[in-house]
């Protein structure tokens, strides 16, 4: 019961963060990244690469339309470029 509650309270903390406080959407991509990711396994596993914004692109969407991450696309595409400015590395020219 006491783990059912600390989920919830997590899953609470983690959508009150990305609520809109003064008609402004604010969103913090780290949480939401931590947040959803986490669910299916250790955001390690994602930040410990370096991959191009094209790449980041292809992962996160494979995880959500493929592997069923349960984000939607707005939040596919802050999670692609927070993945992207923070862990990402410059294309090939």
């Amino acid at each position: 019961m006491k783990i059912l509650f600390v989920s919830t309270t997590g899953i609470f903390f983690l959508i009150a963060s990305v609520i809109p406080v003064t008609g402004q959407e604010k969103v913090d991509a780290r949480a939401l990244f931590e947040g959803k990711c986490s669910i299916c396994h250790k955001t390690d596993r994602a930040t410990s690469q370096k991959k191009i914004p094209q790449e980041w692109q292809i992962t996160v969407t494979r995880m959500k339309d493929t592997h069923k991450a349960p984000i939607n696309d707005k939040e596919a595409a802050i999670i692609t470029k927070y993945l992207s400015d923070n862990y990402g590395k410059e294309p090939k020219k």
